[in-house]
Parts: structure tokens; sequence; C-alpha cells
């Protein structure tokens, strides 16, 4: 946090070392994200990349409220999302094994196998987007809900329904496919 303080302090005066570094520290992050949430890794690297033109743009007049890991997080969700308004209907091939190194954070990733993987993220992908991105923001990126509501422009009390209603419905989808 206090590093991230330095570097926006930096590279508000124009220091390129500086998003340099906030682009290096956050970028796989941010990849994994987007690869979540839109299911396709040459869009999402492209979201990406987007976001961080944008900032840049912000040098010199860039402040900061929460964290800039948050911040930057809710820019790639508000993208992805234009990005998956605009490709309504389209097939979307998934990349596995990016899911895997991105969506799985925790000590049971070096237990679960590529196929469980895969049966996670189409989990994933069968709930709505809006109850897929707060679910991914809060437990992949660990951005509080608090946060989440002020970067998406929607009420707490909204975030924290779809986070309830997409985990209900994980839960729903997981016990489907066990009773199959």
């Amino acid at each position: 946090m206090i590093e991230d303080k330095i570097l926006i302090w930096k590279f508000n005066r124009g220091s390129k070392d500086a998003f340099r570094r906030i682009y290096e520290k956050y970028k796989d992050d941010l990849l994994g994200l987007a690869v979540t949430l839109l299911r396709d890794r040459s869009i999402a690297e492209d979201v990406v990349h987007e976001v961080f033109i944008s900032f840049a743009a912000a040098t010199g007049n860039f402040c900061l409220t929460g964290t800039l890991k948050g911040f930057l997080s809710t820019c790639v969700a508000n993208c992805a999302r234009d990005k998956n308004k605009m490709k309504v209907g389209q097939n979307i091939e998934q990349d596995l094994i990016e899911i895997i190194d991105k969506v799985l954070d925790c000590p049971l990733d070096n237990v679960i196998n590529y196929e469980e993987s895969g049966r996670l993220q189409d989990l994933l992908s069968q709930l709505p987007y809006e109850q897929r991105e707060v679910i991914v923001l809060h437990l992949h990126q660990e951005i509080c809900f608090r946060e989440i509501s002020k970067g998406l422009g929607i009420s707490i009390n909204t975030v924290q329904s779809r986070y309830r209603y997409g985990l209900q419905k994980l839960r729903q989808l997981l016990n489907d496919t066990v009773t199959k």
C-alpha cells in the first residue's frame, strides 16, 4: 500500500519507471481477471492494455481514494463489461490453462487437476456477468465490497446481493453436477 502511494506520487510527476513498476506489479492479476470475465485471452490482453493506456493519460493529475489494485481491477471489469456487450452471441474459446493459474488462488491449486478447473470455469461462465464480475473481483482480486461498489458505481447492497446470489447459483450448479 505504501509502495503504491509512492509509485503514484512518482507517476504524477512523470516518472516512466513508476508507471513501468505499476504495470509489472499488476499486469498478471489484471490479465487473470480479464480472462476470467471475458473467457478470451486476446480480448483480455487488449482490455488490460486499454486500461493502462487510459491510466497513463492521467499522469500528473491522478488521485486515488482506494487501493491501486482495486482501482485498476474495477477499470478492467468495466472495460470487460463493455467488451462483453459488444460480443453478445459470439462463441468464445476458453483459455483453461490461464484459468487454472489465475482463478484458483489457494493451496488446493496443487491438488485440483486440469479437468476440474475447466468445470469450475464452465460453472462460472453460467452465472450472469454481473454476479461473476463481483465474485471474481472479491475472491480473486481480494477487493472489498465497498471498493467494488465505488468502482462499479453501484450500491454496496447490490454488490453484496450479486455476490450472494452468484454463490448460491454456483452451489446449485455444483449440486446439480454431483447428482448427475
